[in-house]
């Protein structure tokens, strides 16, 4: 087992244990109706029962031996629980649950409480596996997960219940030595998969740069493309491992098929929450609105690590990348004088951006 007093502080984060001084938020999160999503299993419904609760309830789990509840305190104060259950210690496994008060998600808070749960289990050498299960329909939580350097490992039927009937349920496990390779992140949409790039992915790669006057004319790095430098791409670079978050996706339709294009992040500014989004759709992908939907899908990742603001650079001539900053729900900034590497130069761009808080199409 581990201290009751486990404090685990993460880059905005503190995790630590429910105590009396929480009364006032726990509260305040009661009154917003948000108990049974921002608060642990069994937290009260109403305000007569917080004292009770914060002095003996939210403690049982880990009298019990099987686990603990923790508090998620941002800047703004407590906006969440994340909990470790079922904690098997003979075998060093055990489970994890979170859950983000309604008005502080999209943020990344529950990636960034997750991960430190896990690391801190798996690095202490407390554990030597931690799961954490997520209905097959909650996207955001699957997403949560992947983002957090868990492995989907299976899918079990009608292992979950909610108020709708029953739920399938996808497993992930993280195992200690995890922690040290590159989560491999992938999001899904109705139409579309982002995911990290693959060896075969090289060949699609040449064929839709090769020959096609649109990449040439605006991609600097499709001059004289080969498939060795494809190959590099596909392998090494877009997996470089660095300070940032966003990283670099293959767009490619849900039902399976060619590599569509690409979309990812340019460059990362965590000081003032700012990330550059760039992106290109292979010829025989373009008019189905897949660069739209791409961009949308890039931008909600970027909002749930927490950015506060995503922004596109197009040159002025582009005038149908720019049809799909605006069709993204991006507004139009101003123009950057030579802001833009193109074959030959450098030409005039139109800043594009978007808010946290602005997305209008999820």
């Amino acid at each position: 087992m581990f201290d009751e007093r486990l404090t685990i502080n993460t880059e905005r984060l503190v995790l630590r244990p429910f105590g009396p001084g929480d009364a006032g938020q726990v509260r305040a999160i009661i009154e917003d109706g948000a108990h049974t999503t921002a608060l642990p299993p069994g937290a009260p419904g109403h305000a007569t029962g917080i004292g009770q609760w914060l002095a003996h309830g939210v403690h049982e789990l880990w009298r019990s031996g099987q686990g603990i509840h923790l508090a998620m305190h941002a800047r703004d104060g407590m906006v969440g629980s994340i909990s470790m259950f079922k904690a098997q210690w003979g075998a060093g496994i055990a489970e994890v649950g979170y859950g983000v008060h309604p008005g502080y998600r999209r943020r990344g808070y529950a990636t960034e409480a997750v991960r430190g749960l896990a690391g801190r289990l798996l690095g202490t050498g407390v554990l030597r596996r931690v799961e954490l299960r997520a209905n097959a329909d909650n996207l955001a939580s699957i997403r949560v997960a992947e983002k957090a350097g868990f492995v989907r490992e299976g899918l079990l039927r009608g292992a979950g219940f909610e108020d709708d009937g029953p739920h399938d349920l996808v497993v992930f496990g993280r195992l200690r030595g995890d922690e040290r390779q590159a989560p491999r992140r992938r999001i899904e949409s109705e139409r579309l998969v982002l995911r990290p790039f693959a060896r075969q992915d090289a060949f699609d790669m040449v064929e839709a740069v090769r020959g096609d006057a649109e990449i040439a004319r605006w991609m600097p790095w499709a001059e004289g493309y080969t498939l060795e430098r494809a190959l590099e791409w596909c392998t090494r670079l877009a997996h470089a491992p660095g300070p940032g978050y966003g990283g670099n996706f293959a767009i490619q339709p849900r039902d399976g098929g060619r590599l569509a294009g690409a979309v990812g992040v340019q460059r990362e500014d965590h000081e003032r929450g700012d990330a550059e989004l760039g992106y290109w759709i292979a010829p025989w992908a373009r008019r189905q609105g897949y660069a739209v939907e791409a961009v949308r899908m890039a931008t909600a990742h970027l909002f749930d690590l927490g950015f506060h603001r995503a922004h596109l650079l197009v040159a002025t001539g582009n005038r149908a990348s720019q049809a799909v900053a605006r069709k993204a729900g991006f507004i139009e900034e101003g123009i950057m004088r030579q802001a833009l590497p193109v074959p030959g130069g450098w030409a005039d761009a139109v800043l594009f951006s978007i808010l946290n808080g602005e997305i209008s199409w999820q």
